[in-house]
């Protein structure tokens, strides 16, 4: 399997990928290996993350730059998510503890029979993780399952997998078992071998027609399934905001990694009163983004990852446009600034967009953004939720009161207020509809990877 340059088109390394007797040998290992892993005393689990999380913080500039190269994310922002990841590892380290720790639910004072509940790993766990933060997405699983007890069958994406090796080589080096945790290099072929496998949990980060997919191969064997999936994430700009201040939030909510974020602002829904403005403002901080090398510190938008999203992209901007839209700025593909064959298209803004397009309707995955004017706060609230996603939703206002209510009203797993394109540990990271089913960190993403059992205790 060759790992691609997307700056360049250039071929950075071959790797052997695991075949099916690869995936099957990995999973036999884990099996054997977990019940050892389970039963190794809380508190130097932790140790052991924790220890992991210090070799991440001594390797990240060479862990950033690895990302920027097999990615095309901009060395400054690769190197962001390598350090937060940091922080998100604290968190899931802090918690675990009173997350799994016996629930004595009655002392049995009264009854005789003392009633507790446990919180057991579920086993041998896969995760079929993405590309576009492959730390993020990567630990958001593979912490809190190792540090429940169980062993994982970890599957980077195949566009970031010198990321995942260096994932598992810090997991290794930092004393998580060899066994425990196994990462499968492969594309598709490889993840269709591990679903194969007789595992006990699958989670998987990735595109919609993927996630239904998995969930229709995993449907008759009765383990847990949680799919964090893709969004058309709206925002509401309303009358009485900072026009200055909002644009340039949600300019960077749209654009930053180059718009390939689940969670990147995709439609924008703004109160006619500063429609205008806003457009004018927007626009302006979007034409002063640097497009350029990948390893340049200055650089804001680095490639697409993927070169097949150019089509989307470009297939978006023609049929919006042909339907009355207006092209702001960009809407093309453009040439490298590095040379080679890479994929880069130019920051896009579409005005007079209605909902029935593409580019309002579909994910977009990539550095375009349409912006429509609403009249009131109705329109946009059924605007925002006339979608068959539900991950992300925002409102920007100076009055709370009025955001809470209008948050309130919008089908979404995560809602923001005068803010966007947020991810917090401390918070449950989940998706409604087509976003998903399931929840990653805060102490919700932790108990997903655990089973109840109830103990009836009587002394004799």
């Amino acid at each position: 399997m060759q790992v691609i340059d997307p700056a360049t088109g250039a071929t950075i390394e071959e790797l052997d990928e695991a075949g099916p007797d690869d995936v099957a040998a990995a999973h036999a290992a884990a099996r054997a290996a977990q019940p050892a892993w389970a039963a190794t005393p809380l508190d130097e689990r932790i140790a052991v993350l924790r220890r992991f999380r210090d070799l991440l913080d001594e390797r990240s500039d060479a862990l950033a730059a690895t990302q920027s190269a097999e990615t095309g994310k901009p060395i400054s922002q690769a190197r962001g998510e390598v350090r937060a990841t940091l922080g998100r590892i604290d968190v899931l380290c802090d918690a675990v503890a009173e997350v799994v720790a016996d629930e004595v639910v009655d002392d049995g004072e009264a009854s005789g029979t003392r009633e507790v509940i446990a919180h057991e790993p579920l086993g041998v766990v896969a995760n079929i993780s993405a590309w576009n933060y492959p730390w993020f997405v990567g630990t958001n699983v593979v912490v809190p399952a190792l540090l429940t007890g169980n062993a994982v069958l970890y599957k980077p994406s195949e566009h970031a997998s010198l990321t995942g090796l260096a994932m598992g080589r810090a997991l290794h080096d930092a004393g998580v078992p060899a066994d425990a945790l196994h990462v499968l290099v492969g594309g598709g072929a490889t993840g269709a071998a591990l679903l194969e496998q007789p595992i006990d949990g699958i989670w998987f980060t990735g595109s919609v027609a993927t996630g239904r997919r998995i969930a229709e191969a995993m449907a008759g064997r009765l383990v847990p399934v949680q799919l964090e999936l893709g969004g058309k994430d709206p925002v509401y700009v309303a009358d009485d905001v900072d026009v200055a201040a909002a644009a340039a939030a949600l300019a960077d909510g749209a654009f930053y990694n180059n718009g390939q974020s689940c969670c990147s602002v995709e439609r924008i829904y703004v109160h006619r009163a500063v429609h205008d403005e806003f457009v004018e403002r927007f626009a302006h901080e979007v034409r002063g983004f640097v497009l350029g090398d990948p390893a340049d510190e200055r650089t804001y938008l680095g490639p697409l990852t993927r070169p097949q999203q150019l089509a989307v992209l470009e297939a978006q901007v023609t049929e919006a446009v042909e339907h009355g839209a207006v092209l702001v700025t960009g809407g093309t593909p453009v040439d490298g600034p590095v040379g080679g064959t890479g994929a880069w298209f130019a920051p896009t803004v579409l005005t007079n967009v209605t909902d029935d397009l593409a580019v309002m309707r579909e994910e977009s995955f990539g550095p375009i953004v349409g912006i429509a004017a609403v009249d009131d706060d109705d329109e946009a609230v059924a605007r925002m939720n006339g979608t068959d996603f539900g991950l992300t939703a925002g409102v920007f206002t100076t009055d709370e009161a009025r955001a809470r209510r209008l948050l309130a009203r919008l089908d979404a797993g995560s809602a923001y207020w005068n803010c966007c394109d947020r991810v917090s540990p401390r918070l449950p990271w989940s998706g409604r509809r087509d976003s998903g089913i399931g929840s990653t960190l805060s102490t919700h993403g932790i108990r997903a990877f655990t089973q109840p059992k109830g103990y009836h205790l009587r002394r004799p």
